[in-house]
């Protein structure tokens, strides 16, 4: 009987370099968007109440510096009076 030979999968071939979602994960597992793609649906998700959304609540983002200021300034002049 003719023996098999097996073969070993190493993934998919990593030349593919299209800015697709799908093409946009690299080797550590990050993704660059425009916030302009995220702020929405992570608006909408937890205008919605989405349970998935609390999956990702000890996660860390990474965003400029600048936008950090605005978000501290927002936070600071928005609280109730």
């Amino acid at each position: 009987m003719p023996t098999s030979r097996l073969r070993v999968y190493h993934g998919p071939d990593s030349t593919v370099k299209a800015n697709t979602p799908e093409n946009r994960l690299n080797a550590t597992d990050t993704v660059t968007l425009p916030a302009e793609e995220i702020i929405p649906l992570l608006a909408e998700a937890h205008a919605s109440r989405r349970t998935w959304l609390s999956d990702f609540a000890d996660d860390e983002v990474t965003i400029s510096s600048d936008l950090y200021e605005v978000l501290v300034a927002y936070r600071f002049f928005n609280r109730p009076a």
